[in-house]
This record gives structure tokens, C-alpha cells and sequence, in this order.
């Protein structure tokens, strides 16, 4: 019988609104039981600090300008981190960490994704074995770096489809700061590509506009108008740029400077109708559950039906919390790549075969 390894996993988004973490138990393949989860914001004077780098660096040039910041920056976040997995490791136990860092930088056509975070402090500090930099191998190994978490929804597929919770084929619609979908075929067949924005347009205009971080439940966009001259315009836009033919996105492939002008709802109303636009039009036949944190953006997952056939469901309708799907993700990477078994593939990332993952840390005797 195959051991179950049990890891705590890490995300900090494309939001930069805090950190999720979950701790899941797992064979690495196809048995699942989540253990718990976990939200701790960010302090606002950090907060802050992270999205003024990540506006400061758009270009690869920057991360080199912008070293002193970047290594200031990541040593924070790294202790904000090791915080959380003392207060958790109290609660219930795990023996490998999956630590994501955050993206500052990532751009799939220059083969760049600079996460940071330093997976051998917190190694140090917690005596756990720290899987960490999860994206290199599959750059260097011709991929694009992300989406990385499909090879969870598949497995998270299977576990709910022995419970007889759901029926394939199925999506799975994460609406992060960018959107990504994973599709599963009826031979479990799994594919994926980042779609388009998710919240990013939208929590940039709020963040900018207001001293809001997001537009609650879509209560903004539901009170303003589109500006049909500014939406067609930027339709026409993007669909003559190299960004609608990428698999892997970036939010600085994403600015609101179309937008100037119009007030707090219509701006909001615009950005908002635009991303529906952009999703809907790469979504594929299947039916969908979300996740993230734009399934709880109202007006946008309500446009969203009205514009497709398929029909979109709530993942938290199967009891469980959309909310930490990626942070679940990084744990089970990091068992995965404890067990020398691949997270990225052809289908997934666009690398040449299916590719190992992270740099492992390892700390005490060994798990077997």
C-alpha cells in the first residue's frame, strides 16, 4: 500500500493580499484529504511594498535594477512565511513544505518566472523538508512555467469522482489575479492554459481609483455602464497583440491606462465587462467549477453564464473552500516532487516531456 506523505502548502497570488496555506495528505497521485486551511493578510505597509516592486518591474531589465528592493523584500516575505508554518505546525502535523515565494516577474516568451522566497531559511528554522523554486526545471525543460497546479485538479478529480460528487468530462476555472483552465477528458486527459485576466484589471482600476483593494461581491460594476467606445477599442486592441496567443500569462501583460477618465463604477463596469469578454471566449465545451477568488465577484461569474452554454458551478458546492485550491497545489507538488513524479507536462505547460519539480531542502532523517 502506497504512504500517504502529509505537506503544508503555500500561495502567496497575483493579489498580494496575504498568504494561503493548507495542509493535505496525500499519495502524490490520486488520494486526497485536506487537513486545514488557513488566510493571513499581509500587513498593509507590506502589501504595499509588493505591488509597488511588482509595478516596478516589467521588464527583465528591472529585476537587476531592482535588486536591493527584490532581496530586502524577499527575506520579509520569507519570515512571514516561516511565521505562519510555527503557528500551524502546532495545530496539526506535516512533514514537507511547499513553498511558492511570490511572482514578481514572469513572462513565458522571454522563458522568465522569478518567484521569491528563500526555501532553505525556512528549512532551517521549521526542520522540515522545503520543496521551493517549482518553475525552473520546467522552463529550462521548454515550458512555460505555469499553470502548474492542473496535475492537483486532476487528482482532486478523481478523489471526488470515486465519491460520486462529480461526472467527467470537467473543467476547472481558476480566477485568480490572471485566469487559468484546466480541462479533464473522459480518459482523464488533462490540458491547461492561462485565459486571459482574472481579477488583476479589475483589483488595479479599484486599487487606483479608490482606497478599496477590490470590488466586494461586483457591487461596483453592477452600479455603473460600460463605455462601449473604450471596451471596442481595447478588444480590437489586444486582439492584434502577442499577449492573446500566449499559454502562460502575466498581470504586467495587463494596465489600465485604457480606462483613464471614466469614473470609479464605470471604469469598474468596463474592466470588468472586458475580462468576461476575454474568458468567455477561451473557455472550452465542458462544464465548469471555479475557483479562486473571482468566483466570489458576482457580477463577473453572472456575466460570465449569460455568455456561455456551459454551466459554471461553485467548487465550494462539493464542500470544498475555493479558496485554497492553489495553496492545496503546492503541497501536493511538493510531495510529487519528493517522490521524483513530474507536475508539468506537454499538455500543460508546453515542455518538451513531462518535468520534475522543485529544489528540495532536506532537513532531519528521512520520511520512509
Amino acid at each position: 500500500m502506497e504512504k500517504n506523505l502529509c505537506a503544508l502548502g503555500f500561495m502567496s497570488g497575483t493579489s498580494g493580499d496575504g498568504v494561503d496555506s493548507s495542509v493535505i495528505s496525500s499519495n502524490g497521485k490520486d488520494s486526497i484529504h485536506i487537513k486545514y486551511n488557513r488566510f493571513d493578510p499581509y500587513p498593509t505597509k507590506l502589501f504595499k511594498r509588493i505591488h509597488k516592486l511588482k509595478d516596478n518591474t516589467q521588464k527583465k531589465q528591472d529585476i537587476l535594477k531592482n535588486h536591493n528592493e527584490i532581496v530586502e523584500l524577499e527575506k520579509e516575505i520569507t519570515n512571514f512565511h516561516a511565521e505562519i508554518a510555527k503557528i500551524i505546525s502546532k495545530k496539526v502535523e506535516f512533514e514537507l513544505i511547499g513553498f511558492h515565494g511570490h511572482t514578481i516577474y514572469h513572462n513565458s516568451n522571454e522563458k522568465i518566472s522569478k518567484q521569491i522566497g528563500l526555501g532553505d531559511y525556512i528549512s532551517k528554522i521549521t526542520n522540515k523538508t522545503v520543496v521551493y523554486d517549482f518553475r525552473q526545471n520546467d522552463i529550462k525543460n521548454g515550458g512555460q512555467g505555469a499553470p502548474l497546479s492542473p496535475i492537483y485538479h486532476l487528482a482532486l478529480i478523481k478523489s471526488l469522482l470515486r465519491e460520486k460528487k462529480i461526472s467527467i468530462p470537467i473543467s476547472i476555472l481558476n480566477i485568480g489575479g490572471i485566469a487559468n483552465i484546466t480541462e479533464i477528458d473522459k480518459d482523464f486527459n488533462i490540458s491547461s492554459r492561462d485565459i486571459g485576466p482574472g481579477n488583476c484589471l479589475i483589483d488595479k482600476w479599484i486599487r487606483k481609483n479608490s482606497n478599496k483593494f477590490y470590488d466586494e461581491n461586483g457591487n461596483l460594476a453592477l452600479a455603473g455602464k460600460t463605455d462601449k467606445f473604450i471596451f471596442d477599442q481595447y478588444l480590437e486592441n489586444y486582439y492584434y497583440s502577442n499577449i492573446n496567443s500566449k499559454r502562460s500569462l502575466d498581470t504586467n501583460d495587463f494596465d489600465i491606462s485604457f480606462a483613464k477618465g471614466l469614473s470609479l463604477e464605470n471604469g469598474t463596469t468596463t474592466v470588468t465587462n472586458l475580462t468576461v469578454e476575454l474568458l468567455s471566449k477561451k473557455i472550452g465545451k465542458y462544464d465548469i467549477f471555479v475557483c479562486g477568488g473571482g468566483r466570489k465577484n458576482k457580477f463577473l461569474i453572472d456575466s460570465l453564464r449569460n455568455k456561455i452554454n456551459n454551466k459554471i458551478f461553485d467548487i465550494d458546492d462539493l464542500n470544498i473552500d475555493g479558496d485554497y485550491i492553489e495553496s492545496q497545489a503546492f503541497a501536493f507538488l511538493a510531495i510529487r516532487s519528493y517522490l521524483g513524479l513530474p507536475i508539468s507536462f506537454p499538455s500543460t505547460t508546453d515542455c518538451k516531456q513531462p518535468t520534475l519539480g522543485g529544489i528540495i531542502v532536506s532537513k532531519g532523517p528521512s520520511l520512509f
